[in-house]
């Protein structure tokens, strides 16, 4: 499928990809809201642990969007079967990191919590989740590599619709799990971890079932099933290696930010877990007009119409801006107000103290919609070595940033916060004149 270049054409392959690209985050979301209402050290603990889970998540995703490039390419290149051959070396691959994570999680979890967290609540609480949720990370990669062919290929729609179910179910038992309804056992922390785990292997059965009545699968030879092909799953490595060190090493910032915060107390670690929360949700649609973005810059280059690549992006950032401020605006101008039926309780002052920290999420958001936007498109190229060195440059300067914020200053929160918006603003600058400089046309994927 060759793909166009119009506002409807952006915004019909894009606005699927926010539900599959945004399944983590629907998760974490759906964890932080039930035990925010459980206790307030059960929501600091999970803002801490779900962000460990979202590196673990990153690397799997990370890994899918190389074989989704590859899959762009094929696509606009017209070659059908090599469609279903990249897709396996994919799956193939992701299976084979998912049990090399599990074990990581199943045998060092215990060590590596310990080395970062000072509380011995979170540290417990933190272990008590990834009891039941360091199992789906099979179901869950799995998934990624089903979510990357259907972006590769333009076909995106029923990833809502997955997605969807996924939300619902996850939401259904980490009711019931969390606070012993519906017949079953309060496990809090735990059970949201069981929950997001079953929701996760469900969504896996719906979207193979989805795959054997695809009249698609049979196009692009999904019902062959390859040998296991090293050659293309190594070129997929190479491809997708500075990709999943892109991920760690933002979520890994991010993780680090929640430690250095902890540090704090339990209340301001509880502020910045209110703060994720918003810009996790608020931050979805960038989620997916960025992963839009990727796949339409590779399918382009894939015609050979490379020419397109840095107007196309404007596009999407334009319409990404948009819809990100529309959401936006209202909830940082009034978040008492719009985040009471969702964190609704007799104490608010959590929401009124991180009005702040809320207004900072504002700006990060809206730099993070264009910026996100480029740096996927970046990836698109093939240009993910020079993505990745981008990338660590940043985080090495938003670390050294944070803590000297933290520990040698008074500027709270609110600064620490701010070291997003100065990675964004370089992130922006870096990865627009690579695109300018037209050094990826002469790249190979």
């Amino acid at each position: 499928m060759q793909l166009g270049t119009s506002y409807k054409d952006i915004i019909k392959i894009s606005l699927p990809i926010m539900a599959g690209s945004a399944v983590q985050q629907i998760i974490a979301l759906s964890d932080s809201v039930f035990l925010y209402h459980l206790s307030e050290i059960d929501f600091a603990a999970i803002g801490f642990v779900s962000v460990f889970y979202l590196i673990v998540s990153a690397i799997g995703f990370g890994f899918s969007k190389g074989g989704q490039i590859m899959i762009a390419r094929r696509v606009g290149e017209g070659d059908d079967a090599a469609v279903g051959r990249t897709f396996y070396a994919m799956l193939y691959f992701e299976l084979l990191l998912a049990l090399g994570l599990f074990l990581f999680m199943f045998f060092g979890s215990y060590y590596f919590f310990a080395a970062f967290a000072n509380s011995d609540v979170i540290f417990q609480k933190s272990l008590e989740y990834l009891n039941y949720r360091q199992w789906g990370v099979f179901f869950s990669f799995s998934g990624l590599a089903i979510i990357a062919y259907y972006t590769g290929i333009a076909r995106t729609t029923f990833i809502i619709v997955d997605s969807f179910i996924l939300a619902a179910v996850n939401i259904v038992l980490n009711y019931g799990l969390i606070f012993g309804h519906f017949g079953l056992p309060a496990m809090g922390i735990e059970g949201a971890g069981l929950a997001s785990t079953i929701a996760e292997a469900v969504a896996l059965v719906v979207f193979v079932a989805y795959i054997l009545f695809d009249k698609y699968a049979r196009k692009y030879c999904l019902f062959k099933l390859p040998k296991i092909d090293w050659n293309l799953i190594r070129t997929q490595f190479k491809l997708s290696s500075p990709v999943v060190l892109q991920s760690v090493v933002g979520f890994g910032s991010w993780f680090i930010f929640f430690g250095i915060v902890e540090n704090l107390g339990e209340r301001p670690l509880a502020i910045t877990n209110l703060a994720r929360i918003v810009y996790l949700g608020l931050s979805i649609p960038t989620w997916g007009f960025a992963s839009g973005a990727n796949t339409m810059v590779s399918n382009f280059i894939g015609q050979d119409k490379s020419r397109i690549v840095v107007p196309i992006l404007w596009k999407v950032a334009k319409i990404c801006f948009a819809t990100t401020m529309l959401l936006t605006l209202p909830i940082i101008c009034f978040p008492e107000q719009l985040l009471y039926p969702l964190l609704g309780g007799e104490d608010m002052s959590l929401i009124s103290d991180s009005r702040p920290v809320l207004y900072v999420v504002g700006g990060i958001l809206a730099l993070f919609s264009v910026a996100g936007v480029f740096f996927n498109g970046l990836a698109g190229t093939g240009a993910t070595y020079f993505a990745l060195k981008i990338q660590t440059f940043c985080a090495i300067f938003y670390l050294v940033y944070i803590y000297m914020i933290v520990n040698f200053s008074t500027g709270g929160l609110e600064w620490a916060w701010a070291s997003e918006i100065f990675y964004w603003i370089i992130i922006f600058g870096f990865t627009y004149w690579y695109l300018k400089s037209n050094r990826w046309k002469q790249l190979k994927v």
